[in-house]
């Protein structure tokens, strides 16, 4: 407990300030208590996982190779495409195809962004779905 020890005076004035030192005490043992009793939250994910469900294997899909050349020649499975619109028409049919085959768009490292922007904006518009880049690893120096 504090005392306040005023100038001798024998005045019998009121004490104007509160004695904070009980008040905190209350606080401390309270925000204990608080601490004890809150429960420890975990931090697992509750994830519903997929059933193994056996299901017959799948026919491999058929790959077709889409090839940029340097000067933006365009190969379909090899063979060149003169013009566009012979590779809308290839587009349109492999679009058509169910399931759709799996076009692998290979550019050449020195080909220009405007020839492979062409080429996947038509096959996007076409409805083609499957499509994917390979020879990445020729960008890796």
């Amino acid at each position: 407990m504090a005392m306040n020890v005023g100038e001798g005076g024998g005045e019998d004035e009121p004490m104007m300030e509160i004695n904070t030192t009980p008040l905190i005490d209350v606080m401390l043992v309270l925000l204990v208590m608080l601490i004890i009793t809150i429960p420890l939250q975990t931090q697992a994910v509750k994830l519903d996982m997929p059933r193994n469900v056996a299901t017959p294997p799948q026919e491999k899909p058929v790959v077709v190779d889409l090839e940029l050349d340097f000067d933006g020649t365009v190969f379909w499975n090899g063979v060149a495409v003169p013009n566009t619109g012979l590779l809308d028409e290839y587009l349109k049919a492999a679009a058509a195809q169910n399931p759709q085959p799996e076009i692998h768009l290979k550019p050449n490292r020195l080909v220009k962004y405007d020839y492979v922007a062409k080429v996947l904006a038509a096959a996007q518009r076409l409805g083609v779905t499957r499509i994917g880049f390979v020879g990445n690893e020729q960008y890796m120096d």
